[in-house]
């Protein structure tokens, strides 16, 4: 400290120590503003290349094991008439449950919530898939007991496996929150050092003036510049990120969740529809379950907003979603229709197979006038609807990791110029007193 003291107390000694003191500063600020912005970078490259696509994968699990168990309930109610097409779409529905739950646990660090959910996932859709065969064995068999069977691997699915899915999307989902978070995050430390940079580099060259009476330095003229490039450089990359990333999440990630949720809901709703033709009106419940899915499907908040998950999927979704999920509500509603049709003829007219003829049927699936054609457009306006959405994520978030690091990049080496401007200008100053 005496000898900084004694240093202040000569000219070039006072040059000496501003050069010092610019040096480190802005030095500070390029390896600062570096790290911030990097650490942005691989936030932004996270969301699109790992929390993303996990937080989908984990719905795509949700929606397949509740179409397996639907499409099981189907084939059970066509027995011998099963045909192919329903067959194969559940076991490719449990194909692609099993195998994005492999690839979801080598992805997913041990640390992760999302583990201890796969887990169980992992453990239990062979036990599901054991006993809807035992099921079908015993109805092909004409068993009674065949519907006792899959009664209860559907509750084993709505209880065991779904709620795990159903946790597990919201453990993706959470850690997508958190890397939107980070990745949009201001780098306020950044501003401030290139602020404290700049009003360094001001004041520098405001005591040189008075001391000199010279009004320009070409080197701190250079730094000066060479910093506030770096501020604007890193204003103008983060603004584009962030606006490219909320983009992402408002025509992408957020459309993509209320539109997943409607998808299980529609499919929760077909099940319960199967269950009571599987129990032959002998439980009320899967009545209940019918009701409360269908009216949390549609449902409004009153003034006409939306509330439900098909009108809130609607409400979130991107411009080129929008008529998908339209035409989807229409399908959802006729086969709504249809629904209460045979429940009438069940429950007036007494007439069992007629309602369940009109329900589920070995006809094609897009015969028009069908329960199944209805249902199955549904299903497929509400797919396309979801590839959509996805590709308005994917257009939105692509390239922001790239923008982020060309900017720390750039912010690094202004800050390089900035320091080797400042030590220039000021050894000018001081070979004056040699």
């Amino acid at each position: 400290m005496a000898r900084i003291g004694r240093a202040t107390r000569t000219a070039p000694g006072r040059l000496r120590l501003a050069g010092a003191l610019l040096a480190v500063v802005t030095l500070a600020f390029g390896a600062l503003t570096a790290w911030q912005v990097n650490s942005r970078a691989q936030a932004a490259e996270r969301v699109v290349s790992y929390s993303q696509p996990l937080s989908q994968a984990a719905a795509d699990i949700h929606r397949s094991l509740a179409d397996a168990d639907t499409t099981a309930a189907t084939g059970f109610l066509l027995a011998g008439a099963e045909p192919k097409a329903v067959r194969e779409r559940y076991e490719q529905d449990l194909a692609t449950a099993s195998r994005l739950i492999a690839e979801a646990a080598a992805r997913t660090t041990a640390s992760s919530p999302a583990q201890g959910w796969l887990a169980t996932l992992n453990q239990q859709v062979p036990v599901y898939a054991g006993l809807v065969e035992s099921a079908r064995a015993d109805n092909r068999q004409g068993f009674p007991l065949g519907g006792a069977y899959l009664r209860y691997a559907s509750d084993q699915m709505r209880t065991v496996l779904l709620p795990a899915a159903a946790q597990l999307s919201a453990a993706e989902n959470q850690e997508l929150a958190d890397d939107y978070a980070a990745a949009r995050s201001v780098p306020w430390a950044a501003y401030g050092l290139g602020l404290l940079a700049l009003a360094t580099l001001v004041w520098v060259q405001a005591v040189l003036f008075r001391r000199t009476n010279r009004v320009f330095n070409l080197g701190l003229l250079g730094a000066t510049a060479a910093v506030l490039s770096a501020v604007l450089w890193l204003t103008v990359a983060g603004t584009g990120a962030n606006s490219a990333l909320r983009d992402s999440e408002r025509q992408g990630a957020a459309p993509l969740r209320a539109l997943n949720a409607a998808r299980v809901d529609v499919l929760t709703a077909r099940l319960a529809e199967n269950l009571h033709f599987v129990a032959r009106g002998s439980s009320t419940k899967y009545a209940e379950l019918w009701t409360k899915t269908t009216e949390h499907l549609a449902a409004t908040d009153g003034r006409g907003g939306p509330a439900g998950t098909l009108p809130d999927a609607l409400r979130l979704a991107p411009t080129d979603a929008r008529a998908a999920i339209t035409d989807a509500q229409q399908q959802y509603q006729q086969w709504r229709d249809r629904h209460l049709a045979a429940s009438r003829l069940e429950n007036v007219e007494a007439d069992y197979q007629g309602a369940l003829d009109a329900t589920v049927t070995v006809k094609e699936a897009d015969v028009p006038g069908t329960a199944d054609a209805s249902f199955n457009a549904a299903d497929q306006r509400l797919a396309q609807a979801a590839a959509a959405e996805l590709r308005q994520f994917e257009q939105a978030a692509e390239g922001t990791d790239g923008d982020l690091r060309t900017a720390a990049v750039a912010v690094a080496v202004l800050a390089l110029v900035a320091a080797a401007s400042a030590v220039r200008g000021l050894g000018r100053r001081l070979a004056e007193y040699r």
